[in-house]
């Protein structure tokens, strides 16, 4: 574990990742953990919606599966804009 975290591309890519730099393997990994949040939202939601209905599983497997659906477009769209506010 120790060989990982004192990689130089790594230690460079923590670094870049924690001071809040945009570039395209940060903006990668800020997709990635945004996605998985919005499919924790989603499949709480889902539970709290409909989970008496049919079924507490069932209904965290489809919030989990349809939250994604409208949280990536934002999620790049947010990225974007931001990448393009810290440029200009």
């Amino acid at each position: 574990m120790r060989d990982i975290l004192t990689n130089p591309s790594v230690s460079d890519f923590l670094t870049s990742l924690a001071a809040g730099e945009l570039n395209i393997e940060t903006e990668l990994v800020w997709v990635i953990i945004a996605t998985a949040l919005s499919m924790v939202g989603g499949a709480i939601g889902g539970m709290l919606l409909a989970g008496k209905d049919i079924g507490y599983q069932f209904s965290a497997m489809l919030g989990a599966l349809f939250a994604p659906a409208g949280a990536i477009p934002a999620i790049v769209l947010g990225l974007f804009l931001l990448n393009l506010l810290t440029n200009y």
